[in-house]
């Protein structure tokens, strides 16, 4: 399992939706070093009132009207002694909420540790919504797979096999029949929540595929922009194998077959590759058999059922026809 990402303050203030309009009221000097590593959000309530040991590390920590209002209470010599008492070097970040107006004593502290204390107009209600979806996304586990990805259907196909074996020419195939491409070679995939795995491009392979012979295309320039999307959720995975080499096809497709990305499974169908199949079609026909499993319809199983009945039906006939002959004698 990859490293938890992290990122610095810093980045959090530079990228960090527009709508939260941030302001730096003091210790700007700590945003190069200290890190969010969790989109888990905590208010400073507890804390402020004697339990310090609820603070966790990597945390932003949100102080809204209900924390300005106790600290308010407080004489000034009374707020200094309980904001010092927090153990300001194991925070990340403050966010003060709704444009409330910090007591000076917060902000001096702030200052002297080189802890950044953030402004936002925004609600607390809103403003936790809005961080943890933006940390969700861009501290989410990422691993990066060698493939092609795809929406096809509306599914998010990743293509992986080896070198060599044809996937960038399929995607390209697929494009050209109306489907999208979201990234070839390179595919970052991020764990969003606990099921859910979305992939994405690297930002200087976006928009391009590699087709040998051709070199590098832009897909955008030659297919327009419905032909390109910028992320999807990854719900199937599609692995090309040269037919000599692929010893565990499943002629029938009853058992069903699945790989592990950051913890999540993912359904895999496995396709042999030899001249003359037509990958884009096996490719189509492979995502159309997921959409109408996903809908509770199975080929293989009906036709195995079918067949069942067949055979129990047929032994049915022949124990008749063996106890009409007994009769008979």
């Amino acid at each position: 399992m990859p490293d938890q990402p992290s990122i610095t303050v810093s980045e959090f203030l530079a990228h960090a939706p527009s709508q939260l309009e941030l302001r730096v009221l003091a210790g700007a000097a700590g945003a190069e070093t200290r890190e969010l590593t969790t989109p888990r959000i905590q208010k400073l309530g507890l804390a402020l009132a004697g339990f310090t040991h609820y603070i966790h590390p990597g945390r932003l920590q949100i102080v809204g009207q209900t924390e300005i209002s106790y600290l308010d209470e407080l004489s000034a010599e009374r707020r200094r002694q309980v904001i010092r008492n927090l153990l300001l070097e194991r925070i990340s970040c403050v966010l003060i909420t709704k444009g409330l107006e910090p007591p000076p004593e917060l902000i001096a502290e702030a200052e002297e540790a080189a802890l950044p204390l953030l402004s936002t107009p925004v609600v607390s209600s809103i403003a936790i919504n809005t961080v943890t979806d933006y940390l969700q996304e861009c501290l989410a586990p990422l691993t990066i797979r060698h493939g092609v990805l795809l929406d096809i259907y509306g599914l998010g196909v990743l293509l992986e096999g080896a070198s060599g074996i044809g996937k960038s020419e399929c995607a390209l195939d697929l494009v050209a029949h109306g489907h999208r491409l979201v990234s070839d070679d390179v595919v970052e995939v991020r764990r969003i929540g606990t099921e859910r795995l979305s992939g994405t491009a690297p930002e200087l392979l976006r928009e391009h595929l590699e087709i040998r012979g051709l070199g590098i295309i832009n897909i955008r320039d030659l297919f327009g922009v419905s032909a390109i999307s910028t992320a999807k959720n990854i719900d199937l995975s599609i692995r090309l194998e040269r037919w000599d080499e692929a010893s565990e096809v499943d002629r029938l497709g009853i058992d069903a077959h699945a790989i592990e990305i950051l913890g999540v499974h993912v359904p895999q169908v496995l396709i042999p590759v030899s001249p003359g199949r037509n990958l884009s079609t096996l490719v189509e026909t492979a995502v159309r058999v997921q959409l109408l499993r996903l809908r509770g319809y199975d080929a293989a199983q009906t036709f195995v059922a079918r067949h069942s009945k067949m055979l129990e039906n047929t032994g049915d006939r022949s124990q008749e026809s063996e106890a009409g002959s007994k009769e008979n004698l």
